[in-house]
Parts: structure tokens; sequence; C-alpha cells
């Protein structure tokens, strides 16, 4: 009888051991499973972060454009360009501003020195482009439009070839044309003009013997392009009607 009940016990402790090795077997399994899991969730994890480190390293540098358009675009005027702040300035507003400015014969950063504009001489700005070009105050006016639009190089540059024009020092004249060429004609320059390979070919033969007349067909070129492009624009802008009218009211005061 014992013998019968040790026979029992022992199959019985056989039968616990192996349920408990299928057991041990299947936690093996299941932690080998779970460790096969976890390594592509790292892997994901670890792309994830290289990802957010390599935006973040990002960020500093496309911060640093929009910063530099903020700052052109203070230079040039107060545009409040936020959506959130009480500012009521609105773009034909400012524009008109600073056009009221000229009127008035108030100062400009970086312009021409003019006198005030009289009604007849801005009234005369829309019969030809000729006109407004030999207008000082027209010059500033139209300046002060292009800034807007972000073309000013246009007019800096035709500004900057009629100097060099006028000077007669060969050594100021190769200085000049070096700078106008970094400064409006190099592919690197940040205000560079659009001129077709025709010009930039005639540019690049006159820089080996640089003249007052060096950027002539270049300054005719864009002359015509702001002639065709921009001055049509200028026209028909608030900022030319709203300062004609400021001027009218002027002049209507007794």
């Amino acid at each position: 009888m014992w013998g019968r009940f040790f026979t029992q016990v022992r199959a019985r402790q056989y039968a616990e051991g192996c349920q408990a090795t299928e057991l041990i077997q299947i936690e093996t399994e299941q932690k080998n499973e779970g460790l096969q899991l976890l390594k592509p969730m790292g892997s994901e994890r670890m792309e994830m972060r290289k990802r957010q480190t390599s935006v973040q390293q990002e960020l500093p540098g496309s911060a640093q454009p929009q910063q530099g358009a903020g700052n052109r675009a203070s230079n040039a005027c107060c545009f409040c360009w936020c959506c959130c702040c009480s500012c009521s300035w609105n773009e034909d507003e400012e524009r008109a501003r600073r056009m009221s400015q000229e009127a008035r014969g108030e100062s400009l950063p970086n312009c021409e020195e003019s006198p005030k504009p009289t009604l007849e001489e801005v009234q005369s700005w829309s019969q030809s482009f000729d006109k407004l070009m030999k207008s000082p105050a027209g010059r500033n006016a139209f300046r002060e439009f292009l800034r807007t639009e972000y073309s000013e190089e246009n007019m800096l540059f035709w500004l900057a070839c009629e100097e060099l024009k006028n000077e007669v020092n060969k050594n100021l004249v190769e200085e000049k044309a070096r700078l106008i060429y970094e400064d409006y004609i190099s592919i690197l320059s940040p205000k560079e003009v659009s001129l077709d390979s025709r010009v930039r070919e005639v540019i690049n033969r006159n820089m080996l013997e640089p003249t007052p007349h060096t950027f002539d067909d270049a300054q005719l070129q864009i002359y015509t392009l702001m002639h065709r492009d921009s001055y049509p624009r200028f026209m028909n802008s608030a900022v030319y009607k709203m300062l004609l009218q400021s001027l009218t009211d002027t002049s209507s005061e007794p």
C-alpha cells in the first residue's frame, strides 16, 4: 500500500515539476519576446530624440532669418506684424504716415536731402516716371514705397551708379565700382539686383578697368524694370494717393 502511495506522490511531483518547467519556459519566452519588442521601441525613441534634437538645433537657425526680416521691416517702418497686440497700425496707414512725414519735410533715415514737395510737384509725378526720378522728393517717396515691397535695392543701385558717374578721381572710381559690384551685382549679395546674363558679361569685362560708366547698361535695365513694374503700382497705391490728399488739404487751409 505504501509503495503505491509513494508511486502516486512521485508521479504527482513529476507532473508538477513538468508544469513548473513549462511555466518557466513560457515566462522565459515571454521575456525574450518583450525584449525583442522593446528593442525597436528603444530605437524609435532614440530616433525621435534625434529628430527633436535636430529640430531644436535648426530652430535658432530658422528663427534667425525671421529675426533678420523683422529687423529689415523695423528699419523700414514700424509695421506691426503681431496679431495679438493692440497696435492699430495697418500697412496703408503706416505708409501714409511715412509719406506725410516726407511731405512735411521730416527727415527719413538714409534718404536724400530734399525740400518739402509742393502739390504741383507731387501731381507731376503721375505724368511720367522721368519726372518722378528727377525729383529728389519723388525719389525718396518712391524709395520708401520700394522698401515696403522689399525691392529698395533697385533704387539704391541706381543712386550708386549716379554717384559713380559724377566721380572723377580714378582711385575712388575703382573703389566705388568694386563696392557696387559686391553690393548689387555679386550673386552672394543679399541685395543683388535682377540682371540678365548679357549685362552681367558686360559688367565683368568692364570691371577689368572700371570707369564711371561701368554699370551704364545695368543701370538702364534696372531703371526700365522700376518703370514698368514698380512705378504703376506706386501711382495706384494708397501711399501716393494719401500723400497727394494730405498736400491738397494743406494747400486748401487758409
